[in-house]
């Protein structure tokens, strides 16, 4: 399977590498072990307790000298990480569960983002308040990504189908400048993403239709690994999950501090003001009913099945199989 996938990932740009003060010693005395985490996509708001975990040695103190990469989508993440090219991947739970059914051996670590950030976006003087309102409008997605396979869901869950829309495939940076110049007039992305920016460069204000307000929710974002080092080296892992829920929690409490974290961290990173909206945001999706009062990170296997049952009933897999062939229970957060 490594052979057949490698080549298939461009090479991730790197727009972070820090281990403490950016030696190999860990705080506890020991020496750090350098270990790569290829995001979902360029740097944004939402990645900011990855950087905050760095600045403040959180990664350092678990004996992780911690480098970031620049992904290039959630698919490419899962397959570059089942093939062993980076550690650990961050992606959405959709395109883990798809590659999962193709043989990519990944597994989840835990999901952070239980609650998803799927939505269409619009202007707010274009009057959308419902799904209905979608009716006769254009839509600007982008081929292959998470969204293009749930929001068909999303319509039929509110009583419509793609017919009844105008899907404009655009690549990830066009969607937005069509959304402003009016070439579309709404896109399909994330609320923790292109919103804030949106309004930022445009001065108008930005509404949302949410997937999970509109009866679609299911899992989002979340750590993965392969099979290969959950076998080769499960004690990495235990602390890669440990030093992430500890950095997860910390932003948590300081959300500006760990916005201001990111500077630098690559040229596309929006400016500090949507960063940090966009960081608020994310905080909005980190649990469920059954995680409210848990850590960051913590899922139950009941919000697992739910979300598979969710994907197989959208058709982003064709059967649904046990938690346990998505989700490394044995290793993920606890609390």
């Amino acid at each position: 399977m490594k052979k057949l996938l490698a080549g298939l990932v461009p090479a991730l740009l790197v727009v972070a590498a820090c281990g403490g003060g950016g030696g190999t010693t860990s705080g506890s005395g020991g020496e750090a072990k350098e270990v790569t985490l290829t995001l979902n996509w360029y740097p944004y708001g939402e990645h900011a307790p990855f950087y905050y975990g760095v600045k403040q040695g959180i990664y350092d103190k678990h004996g992780i000298k911690l480098k970031i990469q620049a992904g290039q989508g959630s698919g490419k993440t899962v397959t570059a990480t089942g093939a062993g090219q980076t550690d650990f991947g961050w992606a959405d739970t959709s395109a883990l569960a798809t590659a999962v059914e193709q043989g990519v051996p990944a597994k989840s670590i835990g999901v952070f983002l239980q609650t998803t950030p799927a939505s269409v976006q619009f202007f707010s003087d274009k009057n959308i308040k419902k799904p209905e309102d979608l009716k006769g409008k254009s839509v600007a997605t982008t081929a292959g990504d998470a969204l293009t396979k749930t929001f068909p869901a999303f319509l039929k869950q509110n009583g419509m189908q793609e017919s009844d829309v105008s899907i404009q495939n655009i690549d990830p940076a066009g969607k937005m400048a069509a959304v402003i110049s009016n070439r579309t007039d709404v896109l399909l992305g994330f609320a923790s993403d292109q919103g804030p920016t949106i309004k930022e460069k445009s001065g108008k204000d930005v509404g949302y239709l949410r997937f999970s307000e509109f009866g679609l929710n299911y899992f989002s974002n979340g750590l993965l690994t392969s099979k290969s080092m959950l076998q080769k080296d499960p004690e990495l892992v235990k602390k890669m999950v440990a030093a992430t829920q500890e950095a997860w929690a910390e932003a948590e409490k300081a959300p500006e501090a760990a916005a201001e974290s990111m500077k630098g961290a690559a040229e596309q990173l929006p400016s500090p003001t949507v960063v940090l909206e966009q960081f608020r945001t994310t905080l909005t999706l980190l649990h469920t009913d059954a995680t409210k009062d848990k850590a960051p990170g913590v899922n139950t296997a009941d919000d697992w099945k739910r979300t598979i049952d969710t994907f197989q009933k959208t058709g982003i897999i064709k059967e649904a199989s046990e938690p346990s062939a998505y989700w490394e229970e044995s290793v993920a957060p606890k609390g």
